[in-house]
């Protein structure tokens, strides 16, 4: 993957979804991992909608649990060992 965006908090969305979708169209590889209350950026229609064109999408599952437990998870549920296995395949990293 060439460039991994970490979510880390919730107004990670103000950046990260328009940066997703010019990964998309430029043909970039990219991937997404939400923790913290970063997950609540899952919120966001852009950013939801951007997750289409992930070559993968997790949110840790404790953040998630903690944050937005009475809602449905629009993408993978993993943990911090997912984060750290996409971090080890990203070319780049961007955390916001």
């Amino acid at each position: 993957m060439e460039v991994l965006i970490l979510f880390t908090c919730r107004d990670s969305a103000l950046i990260a979804a328009p940066l997703a979708q010019s990964c998309t169209r430029a043909g970039i590889s990219w991937g997404a991992f939400f923790t913290n209350d970063g997950v609540e950026a899952l919120q966001d229609a852009a950013v939801a909608g951007a997750m289409a064109g992930a070559s993968r999408a997790v949110a840790c599952q404790e953040s998630w649990n903690r944050y937005l437990p009475e809602t449905a998870c629009p993408v993978e549920l993993g943990s911090q060992t997912d984060n750290s296995a996409m971090l080890a395949d990203a070319r780049r990293i961007v955390s916001l």
